[in-house]
């Protein structure tokens, strides 16, 4: 057992997102009811998005950290912006990190629109917590998803692109890590169904993202103009 460190539809949303939404609506509700039984920590690090996130051991891993895991399997990002005020604004966390593309790729959407529904994230966020840095977890390669590769590393490089330019855009290389010698997904950090992480793939990911986290949260962000 590896320990974390510390562990055919076209590009719209057909059906609509708030159609899909209904597949969640029992997690997102089972997420409330824990919080209305619990306390969650303020200024916390919030992980959203997708089963990359959700299968994450995220409070083994990042022990040292107040942690709060909204993961929910299967989702795109337009599920996340859809379900922001429920699972991520009402924590007012200080940082975000954030997974999710990878179905949205699989589903046909461009890698154009991961980059504009991550926009609409970013500005959600920021519209309501101006000082909340967010962390994109690059969008992974897998074996069962190879041949969309081209498409999730062209996403992946345009959020990186603009991320550099603000300084609570945060850009975590998620991808390069994983793959083996031949350049290909490397099998002995996924899962049997060639798609997810195993524990030593998450060990990967929690050892190289906490130097990313770290800097995140040491960020102070003054929102207000020059002079």
């Amino acid at each position: 057992m590896v320990l974390c460190s510390f562990v055919v539809l076209n590009g719209q949303d057909k059906p609509s997102v708030k159609d899909r939404a209904g597949r969640w609506e029992e997690t997102i509700r089972a997420f409330e009811q824990w919080d209305s039984k619990n306390t969650f920590p303020s200024d916390a690090v919030l992980f959203v998005g997708s089963s990359s996130i959700r299968l994450w051991p995220t409070a083994e891993c990042f022990g040292e950290f107040a942690v709060i895991n909204r993961g929910f399997g299967g989702s795109q990002i337009s599920d996340v912006n859809y379900f922001a005020e429920r699972i991520v604004l009402r924590y007012e966390p200080e940082v975000i990190v954030f997974y999710a593309g990878d179905n949205d790729i699989a589903a046909g959407k461009s890698a154009q629109r991961i980059v504009d529904d991550y926009r609409k994230f970013e500005k959600l966020v920021h519209k309501k917590l101006p000082e909340t840095r967010i962390i994109f977890i690059s969008i992974k390669p897998s074996r069962s998803r190879w041949s969309l590769w081209p498409v999730m590393n062209e996403a992946n490089m345009m959020i990186q692109g603009f991320s550099g330019k603000d300084g609570r855009l945060f850009y975590f290389d998620a991808a390069t890590p994983l793959l083996g010698p031949d350049g290909k997904p490397n099998a002995e950090l996924f899962l049997g169904d060639n798609l997810h992480l195993n524990s030593k793939g998450y060990d990967v990911w929690t050892q190289l993202l906490r130097p990313t986290l770290r800097e995140a949260l040491r960020v102070e962000w003054n929102t207000d103009p020059p002079d």
